[in-house]
């Protein structure tokens, strides 16, 4: 018992210093990513940031040199010096040149008090004329003598936008010399916020205040960076700077600093309220604002996941290396062990096994011999039933022909009695000396005897024996070859024949003589099923699809009795009287047909009577074949 709680002491040890061991290495391989991947946003965050600065100053900066260019022109001082005595309409049309060749939103004319006397925008509603702007910081600046810069939103538009101003002398060289007036432009700042919004990060600028006034995000613009003190407002409103927006907080919260002024932020509420970031600021002292940047941190994350997870599975492939050489060691050694006591074993299992193999080959021996003497058996037992088969197929084509005797019999007797007037016809014109007519008698006695020649010749070949092998057989001429066989039948018995067959030969693979056997067997049982009806009607169909062709040979008789559909193919059955056949008829018939490759089906007319269907696979037609087939 001391042993085995030793041992396990000993598991639970090293189980509790490998969970610690992979804890250590995921904690450890997470912070490394973290901090790595961490400086890597932070790099490529300082580069965002520092274009995009640049490209806000580029921006504002390309229209400092407008007010001063207006300022000096002419038309802008000669309207100045007496504008009461002009029309502001030719100036207020070519502020509007300006302002399109320039590319920007307004430009307008104050007056020593600060009244707007001439303005691109004096088509319009919301036209400047006549506004007075003397409580903005860029008239102030410009009555002073100096360019003027101002951001805000407009009093009239309510739009953000950045002014230059800049004071229209008429003569500056006397010591006491004042600005006639204030040349002004305004730009909108929505074209940069639309490029911001294509990136991966979130932009803002903020003023001396603290105030967002530009933003990748609309919703985050006209908002307090950190809550507003009640002075800070005021001021505020005094310069109509914001007008009267509420410049709410924005929530943002600082969860972490760094040296480098990098900062990690999340936001209380607002659209950035579900995710963290890094925040990176970078000053604009040209016009006392700050740029910010604030990157997702779903890249750390992503990467410290990764890293862990990598880092785990690292660790698990080296414990589990070192877990199977452990194992591999100590099977090794009980593997060593255990195969010098299975070396003994198996020495006295080999011996044991050679005679158990030994016994065993002289039984499969004498069970072979039994097999071989088996399977000769059943070859000659199947060689047999072949021969069997044969000659019940034999069998019933002599009973057919049986049947057909007495139809043979009347056809021959015809030319026989012919043959013997037209016989003894020409031997009393031959006594009579006339030749002609004599000749003519003996020219018909020709005829009758090759008549005769065909009716034996069929019967011939329909008792001829199989050959059994395959080949192209055209339908229609089956068919024809079985209708002659009984064309005697079918003209005594006033049988109303009806054939449905295409002009084209339909071509089948198989045994012409089995497939000329099948439709007389169906022709003759049609025969004898409509012999006591009053207007017999045998009608015989061919058509094709796209891979069988399907021949139905169909009678008006009685049909086929409802409990006898399914047992009419079986061997010896049959609804004649005793003697007048063997019930092998269809039995052999369908059988041929599966040789074939087809199938035989029978069924009843819902018109009365029975309609028995060959199906056979269609063969290619041969090379050159006849366009047409006659009927029979």
């Amino acid at each position: 018992m001391r042993r085995p709680r030793f041992a396990r002491h000993n598991r639970r040890l090293a189980l509790t210093l490998l969970l610690l061991g992979l804890a250590l290495c995921i904690w450890q391989a997470a912070r490394i990513a973290h901090e790595q991947a961490l400086a890597s946003l932070g790099d490529d965050a300082r580069n965002e940031l520092r274009l995009s600065a640049a490209n806000l100053k580029g921006y504002l900066l390309r229209y400092d040199y407008l007010p001063l260019m207006l300022a000096s022109r002419e038309s802008v001082k000669r309207f100045l010096a007496a504008p009461a005595k002009q029309s502001p309409m030719p100036l207020n049309l070519q502020l509007d040149r300006f302002r399109f060749t320039a590319d920007v939103s307004d430009v307008y004319l104050l007056d020593r008090e600060g009244t707007t006397v001439a303005a691109s925008n004096w088509h319009r509603a919301d036209t400047f004329i006549g506004q007075n702007y003397s409580f903005r910081p860029y008239y102030q600046d410009a009555m002073a003598g100096n360019e003027g810069r101002f951001y805000g939103l407009g009093t009239q538009s309510l739009e953000r936008g950045y002014y230059f101003s800049a004071p229209v002398w008429l003569d500056h060289t006397a010591p006491d010399a004042r600005p006639a007036g204030v040349v002004v432009v305004k730009i909108l700042l929505d074209r940069v916020e639309k490029g911001w919004s294509a990136q991966n990060a979130e932009f803002l600028v903020t003023d001396h205040e603290n105030i967002i006034f530009m933003a990748s995000r609309k919703a985050l613009r006209m908002n307090a960076l950190q809550p507003l003190a009640p002075p800070q407002r005021r001021a505020l409103r005094e310069t109509r700077r914001y007008a009267q927006k509420p410049l709410d907080a924005s929530g943002i919260r600082v969860e972490r600093t760094y040296r480098d002024n990098t900062r990690i932020v999340s936001f209380a509420h607002g659209p950035l309220d579900e995710g963290r970031y890094l925040n990176l600021t970078h000053p604009l002292p040209e016009f006392g604002w700050n740029m910010h940047i604030l990157k997702p941190l779903d890249p750390v994350i992503r990467a410290q996941w990764l890293a862990a997870l990598l880092a785990g599975g690292l660790y698990g492939v080296v414990a589990l290396g070192g877990g199977i050489t452990w194992q591999r060691l100590r099977l090794r050694r009980e593997r060593e062990a255990f195969a010098e006591r299975e070396r003994r074993t198996l020495a006295r299992a080999r011996d044991e096994l050679e005679e158990s193999v030994e016994r065993r080959t002289r039984d499969l021996t004498a069970s072979n011999r039994q097999l071989s003497a088996e399977i000769e058996e059943r070859r000659r037992a199947e060689a047999n039933l072949r021969q069997t088969q044969d000659e019940l197929i034999q069998a019933a084509k002599l009973a057919v022909l049986g049947q057909l005797a007495a139809g043979i019999n009347h056809e021959l007797n015809q030319p026989l009695a012919a043959i013997r007037a037209y016989g003894e016809n020409a031997r009393r014109f031959i006594e009579l000396a006339r030749h002609d007519q004599a000749d003519a008698n003996l020219e018909q006695i020709i005829e009758l005897t090759h008549r005769m020649a065909d009716i034996s010749a069929q019967l011939r070949q329909f008792s001829r024996k199989s050959s059994e092998r395959q080949e192209r057989i055209a339908v229609q001429s089956c068919v024809a070859y079985a209708l002659r066989l009984f064309q005697s039948r079918l003209n005594s018995g006033r049988i109303r024949l009806e054939q449905h067959l295409p002009d084209a030969p339909i071509w089948v693979t198989g045994d012409l003589v089995r497939l000329e056997q099948v439709i007389v067997n169906l022709i003759s049982n049609a025969l004898q099923a409509i012999q006591d009806t009053k207007t017999p009607e045998l009608s015989i169909t061919l058509t094709a699809g796209r891979e069988h062709a399907s021949l139905c040979i169909a009678d008006n008789g009685p049909g086929i009795a409802e409990a006898h559909l399914s047992q009419i193919f079986e061997p010896f059955f049959t609804t004649r009287a005793p003697g007048t056949g063997l019930g092998l008829g269809l039995s052999i018939s369908a059988r041929i047909m599966e040789d074939l490759g087809g199938h035989l089906t029978a069924a009843n007319r819902p018109e009365g009577g029975a309609a028995f269907t060959l199906t056979l696979p269609l063969a290619p037609p041969p090379e050159a074949e006849p366009e047409t087939l006659p009927h029979a």
